[in-house]
């Protein structure tokens, strides 16, 4: 069963990026801590980065280069238009996925 969550926990982690950057800028580390907190997710570093790179490559998170109080500068990510399009879309398509289970585990009437 660990692969099948696994496999779930990824396909989420696409989405979750976007809504934390719905909320505004923030830098890498910044995003690994607030999906951390999240225990059904468990991301790492190892897991955001590389989503943060494909969404830059696809246009949907634009990238800039910001001063840090303490060590090399900072890379700030935020939603782009079209990052915004794509969190819609995806948050649309969750909901109708959470329906559908919902339905799924209701008990059976008759």
């Amino acid at each position: 069963m660990q692969g099948w969550v696994t496999q779930l926990r990824k396909g989420l982690v696409e989405l979750s990026v976007l809504h934390v950057l719905r909320r505004g800028e923030s830098y890498g580390y910044e995003i690994v801590q607030a999906l951390r907190d999240i225990d059904a997710l468990a991301v790492s570093e190892s897991t955001v980065y590389p989503v943060l790179t494909r969404l830059r490559e696809e246009g949907l998170v634009r990238v800039r280069e910001g001063a840090s109080p303490e060590g090399p500068p900072r890379r700030y990510f935020s939603l782009t238009p079209q990052g915004r399009l794509r969190l819609a879309e995806l948050s649309a398509h969750w909901d109708l996925v959470v329906e559908a289970m919902r339905c799924l585990r209701a008990p059976k009437n008759g």
